[in-house]
């Protein structure tokens, strides 16, 4: 194994340094990341559905980002799970926010009418460190 010192120390600290400056920054502090799995899976109607009722979500004032999604064709390994169907993933500033979004008329209201549309809904809430 080799030490980097000297120049070597530095070039390493400035590539990294110049990765992390160029990296966007995160809008907000907690992490909302929900999966969709379809009651029908694959059916073109209730993905466009759903993605329609997640759009409504924007709506919401404590929302600070929001990005919905579907499986990338990516290579297929061990560590990927594209069995999902539809993902959203938002930003909030507190954890208060992000109660105040579950809380929120848009966000009752979208539940009530897409959860006829999915079978299971895994959710990760993910505090910045």
């Amino acid at each position: 194994m080799m030490a980097l010192g000297g120049a070597g120390a530095v070039a390493a600290t400035g590539v990294a340094g110049e990765a992390e400056a160029a990296a966007p920054a995160i809008p907000a502090k907690v992490v909302h990341h929900v999966f969709f799995w379809l009651k029908n899976p694959g059916d073109a109607t209730d993905r466009a559905k759903l993605i329609a009722g997640l759009r409504t979500l924007a709506g919401i004032p404590a929302l600070r980002g929001l990005h919905i999604g579907v499986p990338a064709p990516t290579e297929q390994r061990d560590v990927i799970d594209s069995s999902w169907d539809v993902s959203e993933l938002m930003f909030f500033d507190t954890v208060a926010d992000q109660k105040a979004y579950q809380d929120h008329p848009i966000h009752r209201a979208f539940v009530a009418e897409c959860e006829k549309l999915w079978r299971k809904v895994t959710v990760y809430d993910v505090l910045s460190a």
